[in-house]
């Protein structure tokens, strides 16, 4: 199905049957994504005495139990609520779900001991383009980015300076392949996550961050529609589904 939609004075064609799904799903194995130093998440049938919830067991439906963490477990969305005292969820925060994005690719630069992602090189990836999405893609890209075990690993993160950049760049949605935009260890100071999100003063409640993305080296860079499918849970996260349409300028 081909639609028609104009951005900022620029028509676009889109092929909505042709969406370029760039979530991890979750399962329930030791093979799950995972951080944050939890278990794997588990998917279980109901046990009410004699009677448990699987067809295989005898029952006539399937009736799981899902245990997990949205920040550790899956690909998620989250609003300012992941950082603030108050209470903010991203099912109220997100009310808009379709966003002209921009994919780029980055290959984190050595800073002592870690990885990071600077101002200077999404300056570089960006040019003068602006955009309300934009997605991040960190090299290597091996597709171990579906199964990695985080915890302990000290992954790659945004420094301040770039969260800020985007934000003075109007970039709404920030969207990473990496279980965070801070460093794992950073004694709560959340650098990336306040700047983004302007936490000082003026929250950005209609702002996003979205982690544990996957997106395939198939997938180049360049402008994109996006679609933020998430589940609506009233919590500072909730389990998402970002989706990417190839574009056609008219």
């Amino acid at each position: 199905m081909t639609a028609q939609i104009t951005v900022n004075g620029q028509a676009y064609k889109v092929d909505l049957g042709r969406p370029l799904d760039i979530s991890i799903p979750l399962r329930a194995s030791k093979e799950n994504v995972n951080a944050w130093y939890l278990d794997s998440p588990t998917i279980e049938p109901v046990k009410l005495g004699d009677w448990e919830g699987s067809v295989e067991q005898g029952a006539s439906v399937n009736f799981n139990n899902i245990a997990f963490n949205p920040h550790a477990h899956v690909t998620h969305t989250e609003c300012v609520g992941h950082i603030t005292k108050e209470f903010h969820s991203v099912n109220k925060n997100l009310k808009t779900y379709f966003f002209l994005a921009e994919v780029i690719t980055v290959p984190p630069e050595k800073q002592g001991n870690d990885f990071v992602i600077s101002k200077r090189q999404l300056l570089f990836a960006l040019g003068d383009r602006t955009r309300e999405a934009i997605v991040i893609r960190t090299l290597p890209n091996m597709d171990d980015k579906l199964c990695k075990q985080y915890s302990n690993t000290n992954p790659p993160y945004l420094l301040e300076e770039a969260a800020i950049f985007l934000r003075e760049r109007n970039v709404k949605h920030l969207l990473v392949d990496l279980p965070s935009v801070d460093k794992e260890k950073d004694q709560g100071k959340l650098l990336a996550h306040n700047a983004f999100w302007k936490t000082k003063i003026n929250l950005r409640l209609d702002a996003t961050i979205t982690e544990f993305i996957y997106v395939p080296n198939t997938i180049a860079d360049g402008t994109y529609l996006l679609n933020i499918q998430m589940a609506p849970f009233e919590n500072d996260a909730a389990p998402s589904r970002p989706v990417l349409y190839k574009l056609e300028t008219v």
